[in-house]
């Protein structure tokens, strides 16, 4: 699917860039995610000439940055809730 090397693939879960499912039958069973991982590693190395660990990095860095986004989006929520339920308490008291 993404025209990579056996090898490649074993060597990249192994360094736990992918971790595809398994089947029965102990044969890797890729998901969209890590199709489209295998993809980002393939870019970044092939046509940005980053190398393996570069590429490891920038990837969790992206993993890092989604999750806090995710996180201050919540706590926006929460902010948000907070505001809607003593601000207008505040101003009745006033």
């Amino acid at each position: 699917m993404v025209g990579m090397h056996a090898q490649s693939l074993r060597h990249y879960e192994r360094v736990g860039l992918v971790r595809p499912s398994r089947s029965q039958g102990r044969v890797r069973l890729y998901s969209q995610a890590d199709v489209a991982r295998l993809r980002q590693i393939q870019r970044l190395i092939q046509d940005l000439g980053v190398n393996l660990a570069g590429a490891e990095v920038i990837i969790r860095m992206n993993e890092r940055i989604r999750l806090m986004e995710a996180e201050m989006e919540r706590l926006r929520g929460e902010l948000q809730g907070y505001r809607d339920r003593v601000l207008p308490a505040v101003a009745e008291g006033e």
